[in-house]
């Protein structure tokens, strides 16, 4: 129903490869950095994030990724192993690295920051031979973020686990997930990003990042000309997501669908692109029309802005359908 084609008969839904870090969310909001004195540690990380949505919504989930070997990295471990995601492919890795921090910063429900401690970090150690050609052919679902592909050896070890789920026919979901602190120069991520998003049967990004895979950097962003590019090559279905706005999906026959959001008393910003994508991804693994599977996203990012927490927010689907339901938008 919405045109984008999963193997059947697999025991893992979905695995994921990329960031695993910690947030460190600010307790006192309505203040700058430097007046917060205590902050309050959750996972983090877009494709952590992602993962843990889809858990909650209870599909069977794993990951791909490197850890530190410190409290950070168990913690981040246990987190994990709790909601039943398989870790068998979460790496300790060598000693004297560390695990990526995000403080966040919430003056206000639209005047949100993020302060990143990303040097020397485990995520980015991530080794081609970490991947497991068996896990990725035991999934219906890579979902593969951007962040990943800013430098090596995590860079080569996306494109292995990509290689991997091309041989065995898993489908691919790239979320962009631009992150400026990590990456060298514009034209890194023009190169690396565009060859990933090639390989991709589904893309995820907002219009800021799909505009950094574009030569042109003058160009003014015309959103049919991107999905149109896209879906020019392997995409049967790409989503940019507008923020505060919505999403809007287009499909590979052309067809366009226009998301909605829903009313929330919003505490911060961050998360909800994070919190849109599982539920979605939630949605096309159902069967779901394109437009239920952009209501289901709409509505678990209104769960999670209006949360302190991204990672511990994330919905059940129970919750999910009580927001749906309040707006008159549940489809049963």
């Amino acid at each position: 129903m919405n045109g984008v084609r999963f193997p059947d008969n697999r025991p893992l839904d979905v695995v994921s490869i990329g960031r695993l870090c910690m947030d460190l969310n600010a307790n006192e909001i309505h203040r700058p950095m430097e007046d917060t004195l205590t902050f309050t540690k959750y996972l983090g990380g877009s494709p952590a994030n992602i993962t843990v949505a889809l858990a909650r919504l209870g599909l069977q989930t794993g990951f791909i990724g490197r850890i530190a070997s410190d409290a950070f990295g168990r913690f981040i471990r246990r987190y994990l192993e709790q909601l039943g995601v398989d870790t068998s492919s979460v790496v300790n890795d060598r000693p004297g690295s560390m695990t990526g921090l995000a403080f966040t910063e919430i003056k206000s429900p639209t005047d949100c920051s993020i302060l990143m401690y990303r040097d020397n970090v485990a995520d980015l150690n991530l080794e081609p031979a970490d991947v497991k050609e068996e896990q990725i052919a035991s999934a219906k679902v890579l979902v593969v973020s951007g962040t990943a592909l800013a430098a090596s050896p995590s860079r080569e070890a996306v494109f292995t686990a990509i290689s991997y789920a091309r041989k065995h026919g898993t489908t691919i979901i790239y979320d962009i997930d631009y992150r400026p602190y990590t990456w060298a120069s514009r034209d890194e991520v023009r190169v690396y990003c565009s060859l990933a998003a090639g390989q991709a049967d589904v893309i995820l990004g907002g219009k800021e990042e799909f505009s950094l895979l574009d030569v042109d950097t003058e160009a003014e962003f015309d959103e049919e000309a991107v999905a149109s590019r896209w879906l020019g090559n392997r995409a049967s279905l790409v989503v940019i997501k507008r923020g505060g706005d919505g999403s809007v999906a287009y499909a590979a026959d052309g067809t366009m669908y226009p998301g909605r959001t829903f009313p929330a008393q919003v505490v911060k910003t961050f998360g909800a692109g994070d919190s849109f994508a599982g539920a979605f991804i939630y949605g096309l693994l159902q069967g779901w029309d394109i437009s239920r599977c952009q209501d289901y996203g709409a509505a678990a990012a209104n769960i999670v802005v209006s949360s302190h927490s991204c990672s511990d927010a994330m919905p059940t689907r129970s919750q999910i359908e009580d927001v749906l339901r309040s707006h008159g938008a549940l489809t049963e």
